[in-house]
Parts: C-alpha cells; structure tokens; sequence
C-alpha cells in the first residue's frame, strides 16, 4: 500500500494522523480511497475532477506532472503540498528615480 503523507490542515479529517497507508494503483484511486476512509478529504485536494489549484503532488520526491493518473507502485510515499506564492506585482517599484539626492543632505 501506498503511504500518504497528510498536510497539517488535513490532518483533524484524518483523526490526527500524520500518515495513512492507502491501497491505490494511481494518485485519483489513492484519494478514493483516501475519501471512503475519511470524509471531507477529496473536497480538499480535487476540484472539478482535477488535483486542485496550487496544489502538487509530490511520489516519492518527485513533483508528478501526471497528477491523478500518476501510476503508483505499492512502496510509494505521496505528499500533497500547496504552492508557495512570492511576491505580489502591485509591490514591485513601477519607476526608478534617475535623480537621487545630492550627497550629504540630511547632514548637519
């Protein structure tokens, strides 16, 4: 079976536990199987037939661009991880000043 490895977030749907073994022959039958274990967790990882948004999913280290059709062998070990974002646009500086002020002003 295949060893899920359960975000933090998940973890309350999952009575507390921080992993689950889960039989499974890809990603989509393992969070069926995730689902008919515990309620609640396919609503946090699939949307609209689809491994939501932001969120990979990680076989044995390996980011699998497959995502629900990812073959799975009984020894892998799946972590779900959301996407980090970074930095906004609207933050970014929109001009630089080509005129910075003289030296020495503020000095007394």
């Amino acid at each position: 079976m295949a060893v899920v490895h359960i975000p933090t977030p998940m973890r309350p749907l999952a009575g507390g536990m921080a992993r689950v073994e889960i039989e499974g022959a890809t990603v989509g039958e393992v969070i069926d199987g995730l689902e008919a274990r515990f309620p609640g967790v396919r609503e946090r990882l699939v949307d609209d037939g689809r491994l939501r948004a932001g969120l990979a999913v990680f076989v044995d280290g390996v980011n699998s661009q497959r995502r629900l059709r990812t073959k799975l062998r009984p020894d892998n070990e799946l972590h779900f991880i959301e996407s980090l974002g970074g930095g906004s646009p609207t933050l970014a500086p929109t001009s630089v000043d080509t005129n910075p002020p003289p030296h020495g002003r503020g000095k007394a």
